[in-house]
């Protein structure tokens, strides 16, 4: 599919956002080796609750879910630190788990802060396939492929009502022209110096 796209015209992105299947992330890395990535929250958060026995699951959610709205990359690794502190003498694979590709969790602290709502889970993408799902699964079986593109088509272009616009769409242009962000704020270069403009 990334080689289609390529082959059609698709220029590399900047960021990838996926989920953990190393599938995605292989292709990613051989047709765009350049593009950033991001893994999912929800799915990183689900993964490690699947990891704890159900009567810590409410705290653990807690901690988890407060790490992805942290205002900076080290405070998101803070709040990862107390995670582990508290959890992993007792369900080390719950913590592995969590720090597994942690780096490409925080990669959305290198963009506007604006934009970090929608970089943070793949769930805006997912929630109109589900309908999708929903359709076709209780159709069960289409005579024709034609019907059953026919019906995902109509469907997504119902969900597509109801999308959410892009928070800042006037920055997009900025990481498109390879501007540098820290901690969701514009990277200002002064000679040698980096500083972060407020």
């Amino acid at each position: 599919m990334f080689r289609d796209l390529r082959d059609r015209g698709l220029i590399p992105p900047r960021l990838v956002l996926a989920d953990g299947n190393t599938g995605v992330w292989a292709a990613v890395a051989e047709i765009w080796p350049e593009a950033a990535e991001q893994r999912c929250w929800n799915h990183k958060i689900v993964n490690v609750l699947d990891r704890l026995p159900k009567k810590v699951q409410p705290e653990a959610r807690q901690l988890l879910t407060a790490i992805p709205y942290a205002r900076s990359r080290a405070e998101a690794q803070k709040r990862r630190d107390a995670f582990v502190h508290r959890f992993g003498q007792w369900y080390p694979q719950a913590t592995e788990t969590l720090l597994r590709d942690f780096e490409r969790m925080l990669t959305f602290y290198d963009f506007p802060q604006e934009h970090w709502r929608h970089l943070r889970t793949t769930n805006p993408v997912e929630s109109p396939f589900s309908a999708v799902r929903l359709r076709t699964g209780a159709a069960r079986r289409f005579k024709k492929t034609e019907n059953a593109t026919c019906l995902i088509w109509k469907v997504l272009m119902v969900a597509e009502k109801n999308f959410r616009r892009v928070n800042a769409p006037e920055l997009m242009a900025r990481v498109w022209a390879g501007e540098e962000f820290k901690d969701g704020l514009p990277v200002v270069t002064q000679g040698t110096e980096e500083k972060v403009a407020a």
